[in-house]
């Protein structure tokens, strides 16, 4: 069985990496982010974390891309390939978890659940973040429930270098195992445990001097955005971004699969995924009432967790003994939730496919076009008359990216202190303009050239327009 479980990770890796020579992605604006503050951390450069309405860095995944910088311009594409080999890891995790913890029919089931979820797909393929912050946080999981106190606090170290929501959970960790643990254990547990924030801590103080500074931009930009929470707003979308995630009927299937499971096992055996599922949900709901963005990728930890009893309340007759009486009805119900989950699973299919196939053309053919207009000769030319100006912020790292520009270099024509004259680059096009050409707080008329400007370049979805001063 092992040797046929590290076949299947092996083919899963192969594939994966096959789709990513194939259908080529970019990152998204967070990771983009990551990649230029790496390169300019390894061309011994301090990153420029306080850039306009710049995402929150996360340190360990600076660091991968910059690592990654090293290979040249293709560290982009580089950094999407690890994003899908850590979804496979994900996936491997979710299997070793739902074994440990139930069985190894519930991981087969767990894992089908989360690969089922177009939304982790998406997320890997436009290398987020949260699919090795994801992959980390279920192998901690999955070393927990066989009770390997160290390394589940090493993956939660490594997963608190990529959101600081594994703190609270590499917390919970500790003060579940510190009573038990030797001596020398404790002093590693302690020194684990507290690792995570003190280096993140240590990287804003060193590179901003302000020890707090990812807490105090994230709260400004969610203020900027209007992205802020509330009481009011959490209940919805902790349900909507949870449902949108890993698809309702799952969802509903993973609630019944809590009741089952405590009702079988009680509380205390089931402490791991119940800290997964319970944990990640109270950081969005404190996180939305401290006024951060609600976003929907902050809820990955719960879906997961979902996931897992959603595979217990559809095949956890399994973990019954022959004789016992509730098995054959379970088997039977079972049987029909199955049925009528697989016709649910192929209508779902089939109108999602065409929407993440819509979604990576649009990915592939935007980058593309941004390449080339920022290639064309009379682009580069004009370039000498000033900075290359967005009417929002969405493409910034992506340009930097490809131009190796300074933050002076490109700009946003929102900005503050932003002056009407270089190269200002306007978007065309429904999907275009919704995802490039509007923004929250920002006005229409900014995707407007301003006067003075002439137009020297254009293609499908960009036109580049020149002002010198």
């Amino acid at each position: 069985m092992r040797r046929i479980e590290l076949a299947v990770v092996a083919a899963a890796l192969v594939a994966v990496t096959v789709f990513w020579a194939l259908v080529p992605t970019y990152p998204a604006l967070d990771s983009y982010y990551a990649l230029v503050w790496g390169r300019e951390a390894f061309g011994g450069h301090s990153p420029t974390f306080s850039g306009y309405r710049a995402p929150t860095h996360h340190p360990l995944w600076v660091l991968v891309s910059g690592l990654l910088s090293l290979a040249g311009g293709d560290a982009d594409r580089l950094l999407v390939l690890v994003a899908l080999w850590c979804l496979v890891l994900f996936l491997w995790g979710m299997y070793r978890l739902g074994t440990g913890q139930f069985g190894p029919w519930v991981g087969v089931v767990a894992t089908v659940f989360a690969a089922s979820s177009f939304a982790f797909l998406l997320y890997a393929v436009r290398a987020f973040v949260d699919i090795p912050f994801l992959a980390a946080v279920v192998w901690a999981g999955a070393l927990a429930v066989r009770r390997r106190t160290l390394a589940t606090a090493v993956l939660l170290l490594v997963a608190g270098l990529l959101r600081p929501e594994a703190w609270v959970l590499a917390a919970l960790w500790w003060l579940w195992t510190v009573r038990s643990a030797s001596p020398r254990d404790r002093v590693w547990l302690t020194v684990l445990t507290a690792a995570a924030p003190v280096l993140w801590l240590g990287v804003d103080l060193v590179v901003t001097g302000d020890a707090l500074f990812s807490f105090h931009s994230t709260s400004a930009l969610a203020d900027e955005l209007r992205h802020s929470g509330g009481a009011a707003q959490v209940p919805g979308a902790l349900v909507t971004y949870v449902a949108g995630t890993i698809r309702t009927p799952v969802a509903l299937l993973g609630l019944v699969g809590v009741v089952l499971a405590w009702l079988r096992y009680g509380p205390r055996r089931l402490a791991v995924p119940l800290a997964l599922l319970l944990a990640g949900s109270l950081i969005f709901v404190l996180a939305g009432l401290a006024g951060f963005s609600l976003i929907e990728r902050y809820l990955t930890v719960p879906s997961a967790a979902l996931c897992l009893f959603a595979a217990y309340a559809l095949v956890g007759f399994t973990t019954l003994p022959a004789t016992d009486g509730w098995r054959r009805p379970w088997t039977r119900l079972a049987a029909v939730v199955g049925a009528l989950g697989v016709v649910a699973a192929v209508v779902l299919a089939a109108t999602s496919v065409g929407r993440v196939r819509t979604e990576l053309t649009f990915v592939r053919t935007s980058h593309d076009d941004l390449v080339a207009i920022l290639r064309d000769p009379a682009v580069r030319a004009a370039r000498r008359c000033g900075p290359v100006v967005f009417p929002t912020d969405r493409l910034i790292p992506d340009t930097r990216w490809i131009l190796d520009a300074p933050k002076s270099a490109v700009l946003a024509r929102t900005a503050p202190g932003h002056r009407p004259y270089g190269v200002e680059l306007f978007v065309s096009g429904r999907r275009a303009l919704e995802r490039f050409g509007f923004a929250a707080g920002i006005p229409a008329s900014t995707n407007v050239p301003a006067p003075g400007f002439r137009e020297v370049a254009r293609n499908r979805t960009f036109d580049a327009w020149v002002r010198c001063r």
